[in-house]
């Protein structure tokens, strides 16, 4: 019996420098591998607890400062990274803001190959 794999959602492969952290400590917990409307990947030196809802951050540097972009996602599944001490994590938002939906559309400009 083959087995069914669940679609794969489209996503932006992101450098390993978007930091993402506890909204409600203020503590970084790992970085944005990728990103896409629904969700995103967490690059962590921890594994993330699978079912757990969590209240995220990213910070974003920019001319005026430090701006930030506040979220909530669950995670779906976490499994250790090809890299030792890493892990990778899969989220999905809960009701994505429109800052979000915003940064997401920046980062794939800034990162596209099509100025």
């Amino acid at each position: 019996m083959q087995q069914r794999h669940p679609p794969r959602i489209k996503r932006h492969q992101l450098p390993y420098y978007l930091q993402v952290f506890n909204r409600k400590t203020d503590q970084p917990i790992g970085y944005i591998g990728n990103i896409s409307a629904d969700g995103l990947l967490l690059i962590s030196h921890l594994p993330m607890l699978v079912g757990g809802y969590f209240d995220l951050r990213i910070k974003i540097p920019t001319e005026a400062g430090i701006e930030w972009v506040d979220f909530s996602a669950t995670c779906q599944w976490s499994r250790r990274d090809i890299s030792p001490d890493s892990y990778d994590s899969g989220f999905s938002l809960v009701a994505p803001p429109a800052r979000y939906l915003d940064m997401m559309d920046a980062l794939r400009q800034y990162f596209s190959f099509d100025h």
